[in-house]
């Protein structure tokens, strides 16, 4: 059983043959004079489910964006499906992107879920979802409905389709943000904190669609709060500290035998 009661199947783990999906090396973020991410390296192969944990302040979502370039990192390596991002400088000395169609061409193979849902409330659920596969990608708007309604029946929302964000719950909001993303076909899927804006009672049905995604070997990074849930469908876990990697491994290392002094005490003080 999941943190929220959601029956979830066996994790799967990639193999050591997997081709690397996301690879992250010495990577620093700095906002003026906060130094957000202070040399983080890490990297996530095809199939795994990676869960980033760690307190408020440490770092975790602003990793994930700068993953998704939605914002520059000040130094370090990313790269997405074997290709590195290019940066430089601008007049300012600020990083920028060397190549925006790169940065369109790498996120159309990333799917992003965010704590606040971001559906555009001027639209109706199946509108949100074909959105970018036809204005963004170019498919063909009967073919984007079509997909579009398997990925809602998928999350539990086909009878929703034509039902405008306000009048949805936030946990069918979040079901219908994650039909979104997958509208894409990502090559990867980011998550950041997706139960963390809703209502108690409403956590195990986003939790029971993203444990169904994690199932079918899908890529996944997971930044969460929902500790039990990472264990039972991470492959890796990360817990980062103040913008640093401060352990990492597989879940039953992580939440079953921590060797941090600092990684034992979160533990405890989230349990």
């Amino acid at each position: 059983m999941s943190a929220a009661g959601a029956p979830l199947a066996t994790r799967k783990t990639a193999p050591d043959s997997a081709a690397e999906a996301i690879h992250i090396e010495n990577l620093h973020k700095k906002f003026g004079q906060l130094h957000v991410l202070k040399g983080v390296s890490m990297s996530a192969r095809d199939g795994d489910v990676v869960a980033i944990i760690g307190g408020s302040g440490s770092g975790k979502s602003t990793l994930l964006r700068c993953i998704n370039c939605l914002e520059n990192p000040t130094s370090g390596i990313i790269r997405v499906n074997g290709e590195e991002i290019r940066l430089k400088a601008d007049s300012h000395g600020n990083t920028v992107p060397a190549d925006r169609r790169q940065i369109e061409r790498i996120r159309s193979k990333l799917g992003m879920v965010f704590q606040s849902f971001n559906l555009w409330s001027h639209m109706t659920l199946i509108e949100n979802v074909i959105e970018v596969p036809v204005h963004v990608l170019g498919v063909k708007r009967e073919e984007a409905i079509a997909t579009a309604e398997k990925l809602l029946a998928r999350v539990g929302l086909a009878e929703k389709r034509d039902v405008y964000p306000a009048f949805l719950s936030g946990g069918q909001q979040q079901r219908g943000a994650i039909a979104r993303a997958l509208a894409i076909q990502p090559r990867v899927m980011l998550f950041d904190e997706p139960t963390s804006a809703l209502d108690p009672e409403l956590v195990g049905e986003v939790l029971r669609v993203i444990g169904d995604l994690a199932h079918e070997g899908r890529t996944m990074i997971l930044v969460t709060h929902e500790m039990k849930f990472a264990r039972e469908v991470a492959s890796h876990v990360i817990y980062l500290y103040n913008g640093l990697v401060e352990e990492e491994g597989p879940p039953e290392q992580i939440f079953g035998a921590p060797k941090s002094e600092r990684l034992k005490q979160f533990i405890r003080n989230i349990g």
